[in-house]
């Protein structure tokens, strides 16, 4: 069964969702993210992701104040991403009770370093970030563009034990016109072995289902639900 993971996305403390990674497009829907993330808990979610976004941009961490709250005040598990470059990163991200850490701008910069973490922290752990434009990885809040080919730097991981990938076709984030369903599709048949975490596009519930389908190990999604196309009380059967 499909695992169910929501985002919930800070930019200065508070919940924001944005369209293709544009900081133009910022939309604040909540001023506390413990709220949010409380809201999720009562209706059976296991799991959140948590993006910061301030920490992506500086190329450090900034939201350890949110991850402390939703880790301390909840039983949720949280994914933590933004910004983590360093074992001090990562440690201090555990510290403040992340479950799981997903990076992607440290595994373009410095793969070997990555990797290692992958061994180190275990790959129940440790996710990696592969988010394309037109099959090119983008990096640091997607605002900067690489010619690095998806599929290429997936394997380099995949062939150094990685378990967990979260993709995102950038062009499908926040417009809500479906999934990149091709996209996984073709990363599952390439690598039958990955747990692939989709995000970006997600309109209904019947997404969440035939993603379900194919396969695909995790969904997360967001604007969807915070603008009320998707219902927590309507992801019942894949809360079990």
């Amino acid at each position: 069964m499909i695992q169910i993971i929501p985002s919930i996305t800070i930019i200065e403390g508070k919940v924001v969702r944005l369209k293709q990674g544009d900081f133009s497009s910022e939309k604040v829907y909540d001023s506390n993210p413990l709220d949010v993330a409380k809201r999720f808990e009562d209706h059976g979610i296991k799991v959140v992701h948590l993006v910061d976004l301030d920490g992506a941009l500086k190329g450090e961490p900034v939201a350890y104040h949110a991850l402390e709250a939703i880790a301390g005040h909840t039983n949720l598990e949280v994914d933590f991403t933004g910004g983590v470059m360093t074992d001090g990163d990562v440690m201090k991200a555990f510290e403040y009770g992340a479950k799981y850490i997903t990076a992607g701008t440290i595994a373009h910069q410095d793969p070997e370093q990555f990797a290692s973490w992958v061994l180190s922290y275990g790959r129940e752990k440790m996710t990696l970030s592969a988010d394309a434009q037109n099959n090119k990885i983008a990096v640091k809040g997607w605002q900067k563009a690489t010619q690095i080919d998806l599929f290429e730097h997936i394997e380099f991981f995949y062939n150094r034990g990685l378990k967990y990938v979260k993709t995102t076709d950038i062009s499908k984030d926040g417009v809500m016109e479906g999934p990149a369903f091709d996209l996984y599709a073709d990363i599952l048949k390439r690598f039958p072995n990955i747990c692939i975490l989709a995000s970006g596009g997600v309109r209904h519930v019947d997404d969440i289902r035939q993603l379900n389908e194919m396969g695909v190990f995790a969904v997360i999604f967001g604007r969807a639900y915070y603008e009320g196309k998707i219902k927590l009380e309507d992801l019942k059967e894949f809360l079990v």
